[in-house]
């Protein structure tokens, strides 16, 4: 990807690095959840080293995605308070498919879709977190009914997750220029001003 010196800052690398502690926590937890969800995919035990590994490893691997993401929302829960511009955006946005892109309410650094899907995000996790503690039975002496009961609320908070995390992903992909953000930390100054252009004066100075 090329790159230029007067690109744009658009995160850090401890920004960065907590959300890849995050992506890779959470393909991990899929995978062995997955092993566990239906016997079609025990086989994916293999890769954690057997049954009783993946037993292991999966709950532990969910606490270090679970702080993660706590420390994801400290950073970032501010800048995705919703505002009126980012409710009219979410009106707006079957016209990002068959219109300009132009005619949507100008955007900071998150845009309407972005912050829903941020608290989308957090509800899922809550739910999943709250869920597997629960259901961590080495730690807790808790009545059946209570445990049976998480594991469904684990099974649609997982899969929540899951469908929310791959829009997120094709989200990035089908916006140009967006992955780079997360590898590089930085956008173009081109891209900035198109699709958050409040954002965009806010760093630059610029007028508008």
């Amino acid at each position: 990807m090329k790159r230029s010196p007067r690109d744009l800052k658009r995160y850090t690398a401890s920004e960065r690095a907590n959300h890849w502690v995050v992506a890779i926590s959470f393909v991990l937890l899929a995978l062995s959840g997955l092993a566990f969800f239906h016997p079609a995919f025990f086989p994916l035990t293999q890769l954690f080293g057997g049954g009783p590994w993946t037993r292991i490893l999966h709950p532990y691997i969910g606490v270090v995605m679970a702080l993660a993401f706590i420390l994801m929302v400290i950073r970032f829960w501010r800048l995705n308070i919703m505002e009126a511009r980012d409710r009219q955006w979410l009106k707006e946005a079957p016209q990002l498919v068959t219109k300009d892109h132009h005619v949507m309410p100008e955007q900071g650094k998150y845009n309407g879709g972005q912050k829903l899907l941020f608290w989308l995000l957090v509800a899922s996790m809550l739910g999943l977190t709250v869920s597997g503690v629960l259901m961590w039975r080495a730690w807790w002496n808790l009545p059946i009914e209570l445990v049976r009961a998480s594991v469904v609320l684990h099974a649609v908070s997982a899969f929540a997750l899951l469908g929310l995390i791959l829009l997120h992903v094709y989200a990035a992909i089908w916006t140009r220029g967006t992955f780079r953000a997360m590898v590089y930390g930085t956008v173009n100054r081109a891209w900035a001003k198109y699709h958050h252009p409040l954002w965009y004066r806010k760093m630059t100075g610029e007028e508008k």
